[in-house]
């Protein structure tokens, strides 16, 4: 018997809820839960590293702003020519256009900065931050799809019923009169499997040195977001029809293999992701 699909429904009310005057979005609900997610479970695998739990909280408090101020920088540098006109619109990020590269740059640099004060090695808080990283990414592709954003090019209902998907999510891609590739989900699944992935592997004896559970994340999610970032149809693009994060996807895949390579066989990364933390004490009386 075949799949009964109901008929076409109007999209998804983006907003979750009237505080007064206020409209809470659901890009933004979703996001924040991804963040929450994340940073329950980097408490959780810190501890078990020798990182101070407290290390970690104080270290979201300065990264997730820089994250949020990056991301949104990243994007409208890209999409100048349009800010440049509606510059009200710039602090607009409830009605989406944050971008993830731009976010790992600022947490990134936070992370550097904060680990070094704190003697915590910083490959180490990478190592345990990646599988999370990529977990809040997967939950937050589902933002992109309550704004009907980051959606690839014009298919058939026909197609998107082949891929069995729920009918909420085949009446979401009815975009400006056309169904759409659903790439968000895409990218979610991509992103969920290497969530998967890591966590199954970071334990393993002798597998990881410091540094290459988050050169991992690196590969896995460079590579796959070059492939679905050519299916997309509003990427922010450079001259000549280039699209950035393909670009720096492959900067980031080609870097993080150099980087593997370089640390491996020049003897760099010498502790074990399960060593965790050799200046715990250290990181305990600088607080």
């Amino acid at each position: 018997m075949g799949v009964i699909f109901s008929p076409i429904m109007a999209a998804l009310n983006p907003i979750a809820i009237h505080l007064g005057p206020i409209a809470v979005h659901w890009y933004g609900v979703i996001i924040a839960t991804g963040v929450v997610i994340a940073v329950i479970l980097a408490v959780r695998e810190g501890r078990r590293r020798g990182i101070n739990p407290d290390d970690i909280y104080d270290m979201i408090l300065w990264a997730l702003p820089a994250a949020l101020i990056a991301a949104r920088t990243y994007y409208v540098v890209f999409q100048w020519p349009y800010y440049a006109k509606h510059p009200g619109e710039i602090i607009a990020i409830w009605d989406g256009g944050i971008a993830i590269y731009g976010s790992l740059i600022g947490a990134g640099l936070v992370v550097f900065f904060f680990c070094r004060s704190r003697f915590i090695p910083v490959w180490l808080m990478l190592d345990v931050a990646a599988p999370t990283v990529i977990l809040g990414q997967a939950i937050g592709r589902w933002g992109n799809f309550m704004n009907q954003e980051a959606f690839g090019r014009i298919t058939s209902l026909a197609f998107l019923q082949g891929l069995h998907l729920p009918n909420f999510i085949v009446n979401q891609m009815l975009i400006n009169g056309a169904y759409r590739q659903p790439t968000f989900l895409y990218e979610s699944t991509w992103d969920l499997l290497g969530f998967i992935v890591l966590m199954s592997l970071r334990h393993t004896p002798g597998l990881f040195k410091q540094g290459e559970v988050f050169l991992s994340y690196v590969l896995w999610y460079s590579f796959g977001r070059f492939f679905i970032e050519g299916m997309r149809t509003d990427s922010l693009m450079l001259f000549g029809g280039l699209r950035v994060s393909q670009l720096l996807s492959v900067v980031l895949f080609i870097g993080a293999l150099i980087i593997w390579s370089y640390r491996r066989r020049q003897k760099v990364a010498s502790a074990a992701y399960l060593d965790g933390n050799p200046f715990r004490e250290s990181s305990k009386l600088s607080k």
